[in-house]
């Protein structure tokens, strides 16, 4: 696996984090709109996209690991 990889799993956890800050910046103004429902969909999708974001970060930091020892 080159560098590649581990830069590729530091941009996607960034890009899941921008996602799930988005989604819970739309449930909040649901929330305070009263609509529940949507509030609790953004909310859902946000909780996934943080859950993609540390499945990268893992990623990435077992690359650093395997590629350029626990420093």
């Amino acid at each position: 696996m080159s560098d590649h990889a581990g830069v590729e799993h530091h941009h996607k956890a960034a890009e899941h984090h921008e996602h799930a800050a988005r989604h819970h910046r739309e449930a909040a103004k649901h929330h305070e709109a009263g609509d529940h429902h949507k509030a609790a969909h953004h909310a859902h999708s946000a909780h996934g996209h943080a859950s993609h974001a540390q499945h990268h970060h893992t990623e990435a930091s077992r690359h650093h690991a395997e590629h350029h020892g626990n420093h």
